[in-house]
Order: C-alpha cells, then sequence, then structure tokens
C-alpha cells in the first residue's frame, strides 16, 4: 500500500480543526505560546488516535483468534492499522527530512 502525503495532509487538518476550540482559547496569552500550544495538542491527539487504531486491531485479530467471527471486521481493523501505522511512518520521514534540509541551510 502507498500513503498518500495528501491522505495525512487531510487527517493533519482535521485534527487542526478539533484543536482549533483550544488555541482559540489559549490566544490570550500570547500568539506564539497558543501556536505551539495548539500544534502540541494536534501531535497529541494524532499519535493517541494511532494508538487506539492500532490497539483496537490486535483487540479485533485477538477476538478473532478466540471466537472465529466477522472475517471483514478483522480485515477492516487490521488495515485501519495498517494505514496508521503507514501514516506514522510517512509523516516521521518527513519531520526527519525537514530536519535534515535546516542542518544543511548556511548561515
Amino acid at each position: 500500500m502507498d500513503v498518500k502525503i495528501v491522505n495525512a495532509a487531510a487527517a493533519y487538518a482535521a485534527q487542526q480543526l478539533k484543536g482549533g476550540a483550544a488555541a482559540k482559547g489559549a490566544a490570550a496569552s500570547g500568539a506564539e505560546a497558543s501556536t505551539q500550544a495548539s500544534f502540541s495538542n494536534v501531535l497529541n491527539s494524532a499519535l493517541k488516535s494511532s494508538v487506539e487504531t492500532a490497539q483496537r486491531g490486535e483487540a479485533v485479530s485477538m477476538q478473532a483468534l478466540v471466537n472465529p467471527g466477522d472475517l471483514g471486521q478483522v480485515v477492516t481493523a487490521v488495515t485501519s492499522a495498517e494505514i496508521t501505522m503507514q501514516t506514522v511512518v510517512a509523516v516521521r520521514d518527513r519531520v526527519v527530512q525537514a530536519y535534515q534540509d535546516i542542518l544543511r541551510m548556511p548561515i
């Protein structure tokens, strides 16, 4: 499976919209601080969501081993966990690449 950057950007935008209310509430403490807090909240919620998706995939897989049931549900959960992991890896690779690009910048 190929992870599209557009999908990662869409997920980021959705998380940004969810965290928008928190950023507006923190605007009184300064623009820079609210931006950092908002970005931190977005990353934190995205990571929690990724972990929950992986755990749900594992739980459904284990349940299927114990009590065979709906194969479609198992495939959907495992595929969702796989896509989430691929997205996390793609974002990590882009962050590392950006960091390396910053290090190569002339001063």
